[in-house]
């Protein structure tokens, strides 16, 4: 797997943490995961939506820059390379989903002036699965803050992703619809998936079904 800096991402339910964690294994990568379970704001969003989400996107995105701004800079001999299961424009992602209008303006001049100074992913890995079938991946892990999240909530989410990387024009995308896939499961489909995610691809969206 020649690409030094993997970032795995996909929407609520996709597996994208499971499948950095086999990355990292397999290869030897360092992995880098979203530290967002600590995050106190996170419940309290789930219940009261409106009152809690600037100061939940706020969060994530201090959170995010700190973590990427000091791990993707250490030189480590001893691996080869980064996978990450995320990156850092799914800050924006959210937030135009959660923010008010005003708010977001706000967000987007603070994302646009910290952005400029991480380092873009070789490859960013973008797993999709429909709605119904992320809904059975959330309920099967049981988080409770995640039980109400709606079919609508996740849609637009999904949305948000696909009209965000089609406007990236300097980014490698592998899309992959892994709907029928188990990679956590499944050796022949995580074997599939290494495959294709260790080709070399143009910029912009590369699509496998």
């Amino acid at each position: 797997m020649n690409h030094r800096y993997i970032a795995i991402e996909g929407n609520i339910g996709t597996g994208k943490t499971a499948l950095a964690n086999r990355i990292a294994q397999v290869f030897d990568k360092r992995l880098i995961l979203e530290e967002f379970e600590d995050n106190s704001f996170l419940p309290k969003f789930y219940e009261h939506p409106k009152q809690y989400a600037f100061p939940l996107e706020m969060s994530f995105l201090a959170a995010r820059f700190n973590q990427l701004k000091s791990k993707l800079y250490i030189t480590d001999l001893f691996t080869n390379g980064i996978v990450s299961d995320y990156i850092f424009f799914k800050c924006l992602i959210f937030s135009k989903v959660n923010l008010d209008d005003d708010e977001y303006d706000l967000y987007i001049k603070l994302f646009d002036i910290i952005n400029l100074q991480l380092p873009k992913p070789d490859l960013l890995v973008y797993l999709h699965k429909p709605v119904s079938k992320l809904q059975e991946n959330i309920k099967k892990r049981g988080r409770v803050y995640e039980n109400d999240i709606t079919d609508d909530y996740l849609k637009n989410i999904q949305d948000g992703y696909f009209d965000y990387m089609h406007k990236l024009v300097d980014q490698k995308i592998l899309l992959i619809d892994s709907t029928e896939l188990d990679f956590v499961n499944n050796e022949k489909d995580f074997k599939f998936l290494i495959r294709k995610i260790s080709e070399d691809y143009p910029i912009g969206i590369n699509q496998i079904k």
